[in-house]
């Protein structure tokens, strides 16, 4: 049997698919590589996994170092092995997807990109590496688990209408949504508490302010999301 030393051990890396949502549309966060390979091209932020981090480690220093950013929802979404995904060597990426409302950060690019920008998830430009499979396949975890799983509420404002709620979803899953079966849905399943609160300032209209029940984090559930025929 072979020692341990003798067996060539590929590279490790994360990539983040970090979604945003903004004006009832669902984006992405992209870097624009400074160097080489794919310079000049857009791609998922990532980086090495070093000797001394755990996965989330990396994702915290990422976050931090190239896109300013730090605290967020984050999901291991799968590991991607084809053996030329890297140009550079034999380079194993695991996937984590990351929601966050843009208003609460100010996104800035680290010193390995050009540039970082948000792109709407139906508007991608070409992307280097292996990245667009990465990306859909968080596009649709995203999609599966916001049926089920209190996951889409890091996107909004800590307090919102159901309106909005309903609009974020509509987004998401690119569908339409039967508003009423929808609201009694989300209500019968504790998914919000009421607040007590109104918005002001829309005309005629002053519609009640929900916020997340933090107490479903721990306890999946099944929602079923009705669709309009």
């Amino acid at each position: 049997m072979k020692s341990f030393h003798e067996y060539k051990n590929p590279s490790l890396a994360v990539d983040l698919v970090v979604f945003g949502y903004h004006d009832n549309t669902l984006s992405v966060l992209l870097l624009n590589r400074k160097e080489e390979p794919f310079k000049d091209c857009w791609t998922l932020p990532g980086g090495f996994l070093q000797m001394e981090e755990t996965f989330l480690g990396t994702c915290s220093r990422i976050l931090q170092t190239k896109l300013g950013m730090d605290q967020v929802f984050l999901e291991q979404l799968y590991s991607f092995d084809a053996p030329d995904r890297d140009p550079r060597g034999r380079v194993i990426a695991v996937g984590y997807y990351a929601l966050i409302n843009p208003a609460k950060f100010n996104v800035v690019a680290g010193n390995m990109a050009n540039d970082v920008k948000w792109f709407n998830v139906r508007k991608l430009p070409a992307l280097g590496f292996d990245h667009k499979h990465i990306f859909k396949q968080a596009l649709q975890r995203l999609r599966s688990k916001i049926q089920y799983y209190p996951v889409g509420f890091e996107l909004l404002d800590e307090l919102f209408t159901i309106t909005e709620l309903h609009e974020l979803y509509e987004c998401i899953l690119e569908t339409t949504i039967d508003r009423r079966n929808f609201r009694r849905k989300i209500l019968d399943a504790a998914y919000v508490i009421n607040t007590g609160l109104k918005r002001e300032g829309l005309k005629n209209r002053h519609p009640e302010l929900y916020r997340f029940n933090k107490q479903l984090k721990k306890n999946s559930f099944q929602i079923n999301v009705p669709t309009e025929s």
